[in-house]
């Protein structure tokens, strides 16, 4: 039975029978050091860590662990920092070499001699100040850095919580958040120069909103074979903080409350190198040095469990570690609490410049700095050759003496000279100083080109090229030219949309679930659902890094319409393409059918006679919106001002158009109520047609057959009525009714007669196709009959033949049967005889 620590400081009221048993016996059982377990008078009570320690899971872990393992923690990490700062070495070391030539410092020459060209090429900060200028123009606009992309479905509430949190989010990062640009362009300087800039986002409980500070590439420790740094097993921060600063941090309880002893005010040799090549006289600093680690550990007493047992999995963690006094501040767990699979949050965005092989990319300075270095070496001696070709030096002999010979003589000046003998010539030799080299000039023209063209600085011959030149050809080399620059800006606009989420997120969390009052139409403001219901991204664009290449590629598209306008949604083409401009309140100029509201008729006739579009609605009023247009169509004043109008045909047709779109939407509504039900829509609710599946309409088309026969029927009854009404009404009606009517009559005759002329024809045409078919069937049953004789008669000329056949052959049976009975008669007869013969002989 677990209780809190409140009830465990209190013993269980004691009955009668107990209290003259005595107390009862308390046993305490300590089995994990996270729990105790009590066991008094049959009752169990564990207490738990939350209980005894104050453990919750945003507190600072370093307040429960041992000072001996915090020291052990502290030197570990210590050391696997050093390591981490020592494989970076070549990369800081290039980058910290090159800063001198950014030329930020004047250089004060005594070598050759005492006032030598000591000024830097300015290629490297040409390019440099160009990226910071175009990348800052295209990922911050004076509107802001935001822009919102529905997530799911687009709705009407989807596409207003959009619109709310790009206003909110604006709102905050161009005017409460007041150091978030400033802090934006710093690190596009450092990003091109070093070739790596990153962000840190949190929420300051100090300013009470969210913060994104630039972190210089120095300040952020990496290994240097990490990929990313979602992957990489340490992420360090050395930060500076004062006592002042420490001391705050320590009173809110958000670091441990020690004494960390006074800080080293020397600065290490990147410091200094860092300070003197930015013109910097930086030797101390009483500033602490703070390491704010982001690693995975494995924390005795806090150990990963998985159903009660240790896993020994590696945990991440924000340990704070004082360098100086190798003192540990703070640790604390970097992981959501309901996260079970303790994923590693994210505070740092890192912005690459070009990447490399390691973990830090190349700016500026690795990639150009050598052909800044040699344009700087070639400009000084060009500079150096014209001073000493203007200004030569020489020898002159020992008696030879010049009033003030030890200042330059300045233009239009005449000295006196005491010359020995001869002419001043000839006690006078200068060197042989040459004018700069044309040569020289070349090269450093040639290497200056190829730094820039490197660099993606190069400036586009837009001279060079046609002025008929095809789009799609200007926009190939404005393509080619950007290709780098745009490959860098969409690394830019990548990390920035990862950026912007993490504020985000950091703002949805301290947003308020619902408004606490009803906001006024254009309030940035929104609500904690909104964030949910939308993604941020930035709205710089990948695809093109200038607004020259955006025009460009607007332009093509504007060119293609201009052969098929009715593929193309025009009015959005031409909005795109002024806010590409930069021209404000681009929804004003070209309203859109998504951004028109439902008006009143006398309101839509307005904008029609102003040339301003109208839309009709579903929902309204469609027989009160037609008779309001049609009586101001037919209005004699209004036709009259009208007459002399130029654009009157264009306004009767808007107008028509108009109507026929109420028309259309009146007569849906008829055919439902035929239908008795409502049939599909055809929008969305965020304005996107939808398409009918096809069995759909295979069942619904005869339904719908059906309901607009009777629609038919029904509306032309009506007419008929009102029509006989009016005619009923007026006497010149009704005489015009009777002249019809005789004329109908007469009509009617003249049909009927046509008619039964008709019906008889075709009853000749029936009778005469009735004799000819039974002409044809009694011919069909004669040949009929013929063919059934001819078959009996030569049936029974077979049987004939076939009972003469056998006759013939019984009376030649019968024939040769009388021939052999003769035959044998005549035999026995003969036989007799000779018998007779015989015996009468023998009698004889």
């Amino acid at each position: 039975m677990a209780t809190n620590m409140d009830k465990s400081l209190y013993q269980a009221p004691l009955g009668i029978e107990a209290l003259d048993e005595g107390p009862p016996e308390i046993e305490i059982e300590i089995e994990d050091p996270e729990s105790v377990s009590i066991e008094m008078g049959g009752m169990e009570i564990v207490i738990g860590k939350e209980d005894i320690g104050g453990d919750e899971f945003d507190s600072n872990l370093a307040e429960h662990l041992d000072e001996g393992y915090l020291q052990e923690l502290a030197s570990e990490l210590l050391g696997e920092f050093e390591e981490d700062v020592s494989s970076r070495k070549d990369w800081l070391q290039t980058y910290v070499d090159g800063l001198e030539l950014l030329g930020l410092k004047i250089e004060e020459r005594s070598e050759p001699w005492e006032g030598a060209c000591g000024v830097y090429h300015p290629l490297l900060s040409e390019a440099l100040v160009r990226f910071q200028s175009d990348a800052i123009m295209s990922t911050f606009p004076a509107a802001g850095p935001v822009k919102t992309q529905i997530i799911g479905k687009e709705t009407p509430e989807t596409k207003d919580a959009s619109m709310r949190v790009a206003a909110d989010m604006n709102y905050r990062l161009t005017v409460k958040n007041k150091e978030y640009r400033p802090e934006h362009e710093r690190m596009l300087w450092g990003l091109g120069l070093s070739g790596n800039a990153f962000k840190k986002i949190y929420y300051d409980p100090y300013l009470e909103r969210e913060a994104s500070i630039f972190v210089p590439a120095e300040d952020l420790v990496v290994p240097y074979g990490a990929s990313n740094l979602q992957s990489a097993p340490r992420i360090t921060h050395v930060m500076r903080k004062t006592e002042n600063e420490v001391k705050r941090l320590q009173v809110a309880g958000f670091w441990r409350d020690i004494d960390l002893g006074t800080p080293e005010t020397a600065l290490d040799e990147v410091e200094k190198k860092i300070a003197e090549k930015m013109g910097f006289r930086a030797t101390s600093d009483d500033r602490f040095k703070i390491l704010e680690m982001n690693v995975d550990l494995d924390i005795k007493g806090f150990e990963h469990k998985d159903d009660g047992e240790e896993t020994g999995l590696a945990l991440p963690y924000i340990v704070t570690i004082d360098k100086s006094s190798s003192n540990v501040l703070a640790i604390r767990r970097n992981y959501k609490q309901d996260d079970k699979k303790c994923h590693k949050r994210t505070h740092f965005v890192h912005y690459p410049y070009i990447p490399g092989f390691g973990f830090y990319a190349f700016g500026l300075i690795h990639l150009i700095g050598a052909f800044a270095k040699s344009g700087t070496s070639l400009l000084r001696q060009l500079v150096d050759a014209g001073t000493l070709s203007n200004l030569p030096g020489g020898f002159k002999t020992r008696g030879l003496r010049v009033k003030g010979d030890d200042t330059p003589i300045a233009p239009g000046e005449f000295r006196d000279v005491d010359v020995p003998s001869g002419s001043i010539k000839d006690n006078l030799m200068t060197l042989p100083y040459k004018e700069p080299s044309q040569t020289l000039y070349q090269l450093l023209q040639q290497i200056i080109e190829d730094g820039r063209r490197f660099a993606n600085t190069a400036d586009m011959n837009v001279s060079d090229m046609s002025a008929n030149a095809p789009v799609g050809t200007t926009l190939a080399l404005l393509e080619q030219t950007l290709k780098v620059m745009s490959a860098v800006q969409a690394r830019i606009h990548f990390a920035m949309k990862e950026e912007l989420g993490l504020i985000k997120d950091i703002i949805r969390d301290y947003t308020p679930d619902d408004y606490e009052y009803v906001p006024a139409e254009g309030t940035p403001s929104a609500k904690k659902s909104d964030y949910d219901k939308v993604d941020v991204i930035p709205v710089s664009d990948p695809n093109a890094s200038t607004m020259a290449q955006k025009i460009v590629q607007y332009q093509a598209v504007l060119q293609l319409a201009q052969g098929a306008p009715q593929m193309y949604n025009m009015p959005l083409l031409h909005r795109q393409m002024l806010e590409v401009m930069g021209i404000k309140n681009a929804q004003k100029l070209i309203p859109m059918d998504d951004d028109r509201k439902p008006e009143d008729p006398v309101s839509e006739n307005q904008n029609m006679l102003m040339m301003k579009p109208v839309k009709a609605f579903m929902y309204q009023d469609h027989q009160a919106h037609i008779t309001v247009h049609m009586s101001a169509m037919q209005d004699p004043k209004i036709m009259q001002l009208l007459q002399g109008n130029p654009i009157a045909p264009q306004l009767q047709a808007a107008m028509m158009s108009h109507i026929n779109e109420h028309l259309g939407f009146e007569y849906r509504k008829q055919i439902e109520l035929q239908l008795g039900m409502s049939l599909p829509p055809q929008m969305d609710e965020s304005g996107e047609e939808i398409h009918m599946a096809p069995e759909v309409e295979a069942r619904l088309a005869p339904m719908l057959a059906q309901a607009a026969q009777r629609l038919l029927a029904q509306n032309q009854s009506q007419v008929a009525q009102q029509q006989a009404q009016q005619q009923a009404q007026d006497p010149i009606v009704q005489m015009q009714q009777q002249e019809l009517q005789i004329k109908q009559a007469e009509q009617q005759r003249k049909a009927a007669k046509d008619a039964a002329d008709i019906q008889l024809k075709q009853s000749q045409q029936q009778i005469e196709s009735q004799r000819i078919q039974t002409q044809k069937a009694t011919d069909d049953k004669r040949i009929n009959m013929d063919a059934l004789k001819a078959a009996a008669q030569m049936q029974n000329d077979r049987k004939i033949e076939m009972v003469k056949t056998g006759i013939s052959a019984i009376e030649k049976a019968a024939k040769n049967k009388y021939d052999r009975e003769k035959h044998q008669k005549d035999l026995m007869a003969d036989g007799l005889k000779t018998a007779y013969t015989q015996t009468k002989q023998k009698g004889d």
